[in-house]
């Protein structure tokens, strides 16, 4: 894998449901533009700060499974194996599941029985069982050979990117909207207190780094790059910097075309705003780059999740059989595992409570993952580190304490996410405990 196909999965892990989704949720917490693009910025910033973290530890160490990898080296198999289950039910399977439901949400446009949420046998919504059709029609395609999948998400990161870029454009010179949007707050603002104001800045901060996640996409594929010590970081970075941009100006269309009471709780604020910007044209046209964008993003998760899970399977005995691959390089058995997890959560969950969940954990092992910079620059400084974090030590202590800050305020507005988080890690280590202690392998 080339430098930009490693750039292009970044970009594609990034730009996925959550920014045409999630602004809707933080509109109804904080209720005021300004204070959402300043934590649209914050986010940004943060993962920048871990994207530098990830980039001294994926050329250190170059190996399929990023924080997998890290983690074990630094900690121990124990809470590598953990990182790995949290990966496959948290950092991967519930992202592509906000992601199928969002992109059949936004397909509503163009068949409007959607928007009845029509169920099956008064059972299952519509929506669901196509979200879970999506899936696998995702592992279809990435069952085929590594390079095929690859080339799929090149060519839908550039038309998604192409497309965000010209509504950016299209919404500045052609969009019939309202300046004043952009700094008028609700009403209600003033109605917040100091507790529900920190609360509602943790929990929107924890949906957009859910936005930001997938900065750290490349470090999985590390062991498939040409030259992973000189283009992972460059990967991580580019690709981190210009997902930034494109966020803050998506969000400058949303309030531009809508007021924060209009987008407040509407999961697909891209058509809110469009429709007064555009018009029924324009909105369809802008639906069908969202849900472009919508699928590459789960493309792309699908194609970097089983990765870690080979990983796991290589250095564990009792999952050896996450390892097994097809002749053309596709690990198969973990393309459908992660199928069927994702498929349950889909049928499970709300999308914004899948994206809570998500953001949530997998700040926590971020973090976790940002600590072994610092764990090994003091344990190991002899091993060679052809790229070093900038802004050592400084870098990685402010992920750090804005990450900590963000949990802990989170917990407080979403306790239920919060929980169900926590308890995802403790299954973890109850797994390992029975099964993991087996045949831990793959050490430096």
């Amino acid at each position: 894998m080339r430098l930009r196909s490693a750039t292009a999965l970044v970009i594609a892990n990034m730009i996925g449901a959550g920014i045409f989704t999630t602004t809707g949720f933080q509109a109804a917490d904080l209720r005021h533009p300004i204070v959402i693009f300043v934590l649209w910025v914050v986010g940004g910033t943060l993962a920048l700060l871990g994207a530098l973290c990830y980039a001294e530890l994926g050329a250190m160490m170059p190996r399929a499974g990023a924080e997998y990898v890290y983690l074990r080296e630094t900690y121990g198999p124990a809470v590598g194996f953990m990182s790995a289950w949290v990966s496959l039910v948290a950092g991967f399977s519930a992202p592509i599941a906000a992601a199928t439901k969002s992109f059949v949400i936004y397909l509503a446009h163009f068949f409007p029985f959607l928007a009845d949420d029509p169920t099956v046998g008064g059972v299952v919504a519509v929506i669901d069982v196509i979200a879970v059709g999506l899936v696998w029609l995702l592992v279809g395609i990435h069952m085929r050979a590594v390079r095929s999948g690859t080339g799929f998400n090149d060519f839908m990161t550039v038309f998604k990117v192409g497309g965000i870029v010209l509504i950016i454009l299209a919404a500045a010179a052609i969009g019939r909207g309202d300046v004043a949007n952009l700094v008028t707050p609700s009403p209600s603002f003033q109605e917040l207190g100091r507790t529900d104001t920190l609360a509602a800045l943790g929990t929107s901060l924890i949906f957009v780094m859910f936005c930001f996640s997938g900065w750290n996409a490349a470090a999985y594929v590390a062991s498939e790059m040409e030259h992973p010590q000189r283009d992972l970081p460059r990967a991580l970075l580019f690709g981190t910097a210009t997902v930034l941009l494109l966020y803050l100006g998506l969000n400058a269309v949303y309030f531009y075309g809508a007021s924060v009471d209009e987008l407040a709780g509407q999961v697909e604020v891209g058509l809110v705003a469009s429709r007064s910007l555009f018009g029924p044209t324009g909105v369809s046209m802008v639906t069908i780059v969202l849900c472009a964008s919508i699928l590459a993003s789960a493309s792309a998760m699908t194609l970097v999740g089983p990765r870690v899970y080979y990983a796991l399977g290589k250095d564990f005995a009792p999952f050896a059989f996450l390892a097994r691959t097809r002749r053309s390089g596709a690990p198969a058995v973990a393309l459908i595992i992660q199928g069927i997890v994702t498929s349950v959560i889909i049928l499970t969950g709300r999308v914004d409570q899948i994206q809570q969940y998500a953001g949530f954990t997998l700040t926590l092992f971020a973090s976790l993952a940002v600590s072994c910079v610092i764990v090994l620059r003091v344990r190991m400084p002899e091993w060679k580190r052809p790229f070093r974090a900038w802004g050592y030590p400084l870098s990685p202590f402010l992920f750090l304490a804005v990450s900590g800050w963000m949990m802990f305020w989170a917990f407080q507005g979403r306790p239920v996410e919060s929980i169900l988080s926590l308890l995802t890690v403790l299954a973890g280590g109850l797994i390992f405990a029975l099964f993991g202690r087996r045949g831990s392998s793959g050490s430096r």
